[in-house]
């Protein structure tokens, strides 16, 4: 069964097997972008079979393997071992966890000369627990989120979630009727100011879809999405404020 599916010009999506994270089950997804000279920029790379592995193939050659955070890391090393030639990239947190691994230099805000014509990115940090970067495709017009929005339907959590598991997910903010970064890792964010220039940064993009590691992913009306789901950052001191007088 075919597990690569178009989702823009030159950008492609595949659903992986749900993993476990501290007893709850999470689904995993990535995303492969299509540079020029068809090398392939491969995001939170899933579990890779042989099947995959084909459909991949058929695409370009694998050339970039990319952990957005220091979570998503699981299956580089098996991606690495297929595709020896393919280069590892991360964020700071990411490289000082896996220590077994080569990478590049850290990603950070400004996109390496590899893939900055067809994808930007911005680095969310400030937190005390865990950064990320997000990217985004300027082809498809496609903000890739991992961890900062999550966005799990009733119908996964009715399935794989326990009884005591469910109330968590409404609470924690991280259901696709209420799309945001889990709850604990928002107060996380003691440090909003690069938090707020990240998110600045990323509504700027204007993205027209929005693709999540965890969750349903949103299809059209994507500005509108993603700026729903960081209003909890808050206003940069320079916008008006709600309840500014005139």
């Amino acid at each position: 069964m075919t597990q690569l599916h178009p989702i823009g010009d030159r950008i492609w999506m595949a659903d992986g097997p749900i993993v476990d994270f501290y007893s709850f089950p999470y689904p995993t997804r990535m995303v492969i972008a299509r540079l020029e000279g068809d090398a392939l920029w491969v995001w939170s790379p899933i579990a890779l079979s042989d099947e995959l592995r084909a459909e991949v193939e058929a695409l370009g050659h694998v050339a970039h393997l990319v952990s957005p955070n220091k979570i998503h890391h699981l299956f580089l090393s098996e991606w690495k071992d297929a595709f020896p030639r393919a280069l590892l990239w991360g964020p700071a947190s990411t490289i000082a966890k896996r220590t077994d691994l080569a990478f590049q230099p850290a990603l950070e805000d400004t996109p390496p000369p590899e893939w900055g014509p067809d994808i930007d990115q911005a680095w969310f940090r400030g937190s005390f627990m865990m950064d990320e970067v997000v990217f985004f495709h300027r082809p498809s017009r496609t903000a890739i989120f991992a961890d900062l929005i999550e966005a799990f339907s009733e119908d996964f959590l009715q399935k794989h979630w326990s009884w005591w598991q469910r109330p968590l997910a409404h609470i924690d903010g991280v259901t696709a009727k209420s799309p945001h970064a889990p709850g604990e890792w928002r107060l996380s964010f003691t440090d909003r100011t690069p938090t707020r220039a990240a998110r600045d940064k990323v509504l700027g993009w204007k993205p027209e879809q929005a693709t999540l590691a965890h969750g349903e992913w949103c299809k059209t009306d994507g500005l509108a999405f993603v700026e729903r789901a960081l209003e909890w950052i808050g206003k940069s001191p320079e916008e008006p404020q709600d309840d500014a007088t005139a």
